[in-house]
């Protein structure tokens, strides 16, 4: 190791510097938020040790592939990559993240960090489609509503077998969304297996610019139904705008279509069940360590500001599948646990995990999963999604048909 140092000081200097700001930044995204301190004491990078564990951390064998890689590397063909120092630290990071084997703990470098500013911002280009991991397979959460994937046929659940032939079983979700996106006007190929199915299915989607829709509301009957599709940056003003169209209606009857919607900020679903429930009432438990254990850090409860414009005098049905993920899954636990809304359609996608945006530089971010989402009943969403009062499927008979069995049911049920 000695030599190897000496040969490379400047190197090596270079990485130790790198290492410790991004060190502190990944260890306790915390401090670099709030501008506090960060105890680097902790840390002995020369010697391979950290004090705050028993067990040593040997970095030689990286100090030792970063100097082969100087010595030794050649870049060929279509396989060579970039052989930029920072190109490999950023490598680096994400192959530590990805160690972990959370699927929604990701490094962002700065083409990412940039992407993923412009996804949440409410359109990019692409074929509109939220994928994760499900069980180990990459899936479908859902695809958005009007959007390429939709009219195409992709539905929520389907497991994404080849991205342009490109296998999917090792692909963590940025690669495949990296995969998946592009110019719009352009294909590309995916092939699913679908549940139920067992022969492939194959689609060709032309993308195009993905303008992400928010709220659309609708009035059946005496019934006024409200469908929400994201909790993205303008999805509090625009649901706030629906409750107001549902007020002047005078319909004491409302759905809440929660289908397909992947979730987004814990602000917009904490406000939004603030509509409907007491101050002071639990929305969503934040729980950190294990399940039963503690990490030392105090878990939080998240509770409704209390807006409560309808006193409980209202009969609510709130629609799922297994497409509602996330903050689409807290509002709608909210209000099933405290007796405001019956669910009805399929169990819930189950993405019950806390992640927290990091900013690392002023280019680079790290998505770090900090704690689990419990319902107000204690009930953890990760474990198997929520359960709706009243299951009720849509049969490819029913879509076909473009009968819709779940709305049918949710009308039924108000008008008793």
């Amino acid at each position: 190791m000695k030599d190897i140092l000496i040969k490379y000081k400047i190197v090596f200097v270079f990485i130790i510097f790198i290492a410790l700001a991004f060190i502190a930044g990944i260890a306790s995204g915390q401090y670099f938020n709030n501008g506090k301190t960060f105890d680097f004491s902790k840390f002995n990078i020369i010697n391979n040790t950290q004090a705050s564990t028993s067990e040593p951390i040997d970095m030689e064998p990286f100090w030792r592939v970063w100097a082969l890689l100087d010595q030794k590397y050649v870049a060929t063909g279509k396989a060579a990559t970039s052989t930029v120092p920072q190109d490999r630290i950023w490598g680096a990071i994400q192959g530590m993240t990805s160690a972990l084997g959370d699927p929604y703990t990701v490094f962002m470098p700065p083409a990412d960090t940039l992407e993923f500013k412009t996804n949440i911002s409410g359109n990019f280009e692409g074929v509109g489609m939220e994928i994760g991991i499900k069980d180990g397979v990459l899936s479908v959460v859902a695809p958005l509503k009007g959007s390429p994937a939709e009219k195409a046929g992709i539905k929520a659940g389907d497991k994404i077998i080849t991205i342009d032939g490109k296998p999917a079983v090792d692909l963590s979700t940025d690669k495949a969304v990296k995969l998946i996106r592009g110019p719009k006007g352009t294909i590309v190929k995916i092939t699913i297996l679908r549940n139920g199915d067992s022969k492939p299915l194959s689609f060709e989607i032309t993308r195009a610019v993905i303008d992400i829709p928010t709220v659309k509301t609708e009035i059946k009957g005496d019934v006024f139904v409200i469908s929400l599709y994201n909790f993205y940056a303008q999805s509090q003003q625009q649901f706030n705008n629906a409750l107001k169209e549902f007020v002047n209606s005078k319909k004491g009857k409302l759905v809440l279509d929660l289908r397909g919607n992947p979730g987004g900020y814990l602000d917009a679903a904490v406000d939004m069940s603030s509509w409907f429930l007491a101050k002071g009432k639990t929305i969503v438990r934040e729980e950190f360590g294990l399940t039963g254990q503690s990490d030392g850090r105090e878990g939080k409860v998240y509770r409704s500001k209390g807006y409560d414009i309808f006193t409980d005098k209202l009969k609510m049905i709130i629609l799922v599948d297994s497409g509602s993920a996330s903050a689409s899954e807290i509002l709608a636990g909210a209000l099933q646990e405290n007796g405001i809304a019956k669910l009805v359609g399929t169990k819930t996608y189950g993405k019950g995990s806390v992640q927290e945006l990091v900013k690392v530089t002023d280019s680079t971010s790290l998505k770090v999963t900090i704690a689990k989402w419990l319902t107000p009943n204690g009930n953890s969403i990760s474990d198997g999604g929520l359960t709706p009062d009243y299951e009720v499927k849509i049969t490819e008979a029913d879509a076909k048909a473009e009968k819709d069995t779940q709305m049918e049911k949710a009308l039924e049920l108000l008008a008793k």
